[in-house]
């Protein structure tokens, strides 16, 4: 039988990396690991010089509780790993709890020995803490769940991502088989494919401080992806066979200027592009069919956010609303740019239609935020380095193949629960498609190009209105801004999918010349929804 608490199970976070001992022990006397931490300061825009404003974030702790009733797992001073806690009778653990996974207790000189496990060790002790949290849940009556439709969701900052990923594909690590208790995970900031320092992975040898849990060699290792590292020399894969990528939600960090630590050298080595320590593009992860070939990307979303600090991911709103949509949301929204048509400048034209080597790199820009919001649910901006990109080679070369440019992934929570005259799922993006450098020859061609400009850019405010019933349709319209700045009015027909998704196509095109055509392509379907 499904298990009747869901989709609210227990949240197991597991913070990131902690590099010295000082760190490692502030780590330890921190009840939540930092999860308990918010912000009163929000950067709106990508200058440091500019004042942030007042925005007051509680945390992921409080939010939680006060927004879908979660509550922590201490009692008395104890945790549910200490004896004394499970001596108490009257101790019971609910489904919507939040527990810590501690897993640099062992690390500190306060509750442990100073010494720093390896990676290994903390993935197969987060597979035992989730068994822990499996018997304990069942033993609740109150949860009426069996072992065997147990879930649990895995939210992690940081390294704390590579512990998870360490227990879910490396069969080693788990040996209880604990992963198969895992509903969905959720990343911040996760250097998913290492870590570079001034364009250079951290080497192997690397030692001090276990820095070299970032090397892709030593990743591959403990994440047991030898052959497809060799294969691709990259180790952010997450075999489909192992763990799902649909189930897998990656929040990349894209502010660089706010980082401060080591007084502001990691974000310079890190460099542009990156969170001040986890490059953008070292950020996500992507499916490993079984044959070896790339499957589906995991979900992602951007946010203006640096790794850690007053200006962080993890204590940020934007990644809080990604984060409980994506754990308790009624639908998911992947959305798509297909390019169709590229016409480039009238000079450049003819220099490619007489054989000159003519290339450009077109950056795709999205900003999303739902109805009512004032911060983005994904942010992807060519000031903020986080943009989509394609070349005009990779498009001449296959246009069909390199055109489907995926951006990012929506999820929606179905206020309809609460307020069933507005059942519609609404929100606004804005889609903007950036004039490129064009290249003649591998030599700039700068006439008649203005540094700034768009071939494409509007926004497109998209309603859904989920059905009713298996046999009732989904309702979608949509009105692009530049052409009515009032509610969408104009109706687009779905095609469906099967499964309960559907997909929705609605074009965009410039009419200049330079210009470019094409459509936007949103695959919707239903969430936490276990008929589907």
């Amino acid at each position: 039988m499904a298990n009747p608490n869901s989709p609210f199970f227990p949240i197991i976070y597991v913070r990131g990396y902690a590099m010295t001992g000082g760190e490692i022990d502030d780590t330890t006397a921190d009840p939540f690991c930092g999860f308990n931490l918010g912000s009163t300061v929000y950067r709106a825009v990508p200058d440091i010089k500019s004042p942030p404003r007042k925005y007051i974030f509680e945390s992921p702790v409080l939010r939680l509780g006060s927004d879908f009733g979660y509550g922590d797992v201490y009692e008395d001073g104890y945790d549910i790993l200490d004896p004394e806690w499970s001596a108490d009778p009257d101790n019971k653990l609910g489904s919507r709890s939040i527990i810590i996974y501690r897993y640099y207790d062992e690390a500190s000189h306060l509750l442990g020995s100073g010494k720093t496990p390896s990676i290994k060790t903390f993935s197969a002790g987060l597979g035992d803490l989730i068994l822990k949290v499996r018997d304990l849940v069942c033993a609740n009556p109150k949860n009426g769940v069996s072992p065997e439709d147990f879930r649990c969701y895995l939210v992690a900052h940081s390294m704390g991502g590579l512990v998870c990923r360490g227990l879910l594909q490396n069969p080693a690590n788990d040996p209880a088989g604990a992963r198969r208790y895992v509903d969905k995970l959720f990343t911040y900031a996760t250097p998913h494919n290492g870590i570079d320092v001034a364009g250079v992975n951290v080497p192997a040898w690397l030692g001090q401080w276990d820095m070299n849990n970032f090397n892709r060699d030593q990743m591959a290792e403990y994440l047991d992806l030898k052959p497809s590292y060799k294969k691709s020399g990259q180790v952010n894969w997450l075999p489909e066979d192992r763990f799902p990528s649909s189930r897998v939600f990656c929040m990349v960090g894209t502010n660089r200027a706010d980082y401060a630590v080591a007084l502001g050298l990691s974000r310079t080595f890190a460099g542009h592009g990156s969170d001040g320590l986890v490059r953008i593009e070292n950020a996500t992860l992507k499916g490993l069919r079984p044959d070896g070939s790339p499957g589906e990307p995991c979900a992602k979303a951007f946010a203006y956010r640096s790794h850690s600090g007053h200006f962080g991911i993890v204590n940020s709103e934007e990644a809080y609303q990604n984060l409980t949509r994506f754990l308790f949301g009624d639908v998911r929204v992947d959305i798509w740019v297909d390019v169709e048509e590229i016409r480039l400048p009238k000079e450049v034209q003819q220099a490619a239609e007489a054989g000159t080597a003519v290339n450009a790199l077109y950056q795709f820009e999205v900003l999303a935020s739902p109805r009512g919001k004032p911060w983005y649910l994904t942010r992807r901006t060519a000031e903020e380095d986080s943009v989509a990109c394609m070349s005009h080679q990779e498009w001449v070369a296959d246009p069909r193949k390199n055109g489907q440019q995926y951006v990012s992934t929506v999820f929606l929570a179905n206020r309809a629960k609460v307020n069933p005259r507005r059942r519609s799922l609404s929100y606004a993006m804005t889609l903007g498609v950036r004039v490129p450098d064009y290249e003649v020859d591998r030599k700039l061609w700068l006439d008649k190009h203005y540094e700034g400009g768009y071939l494409f850019r509007d926004a497109i405010v998209l309603e859904l209105v989920p059905p009713r019933t298996d046999q009732e349709p989904w309702k979608v319209s949509y009105v692009w801004q530049s052409q009515n700045k009032g509610s969408a009015d104009q109706v687009v027909e779905a095609v469906t999918l099967g499964g309960g998704k559907i997909e929705v196509r609605i074009p965009f095109a410039s009419l200049s010349t330079p210009g470019i055509r094409g459509s936007l392509r949103f695959v919707v379907q239903p969430w936490n929804d276990e008929s589907k």
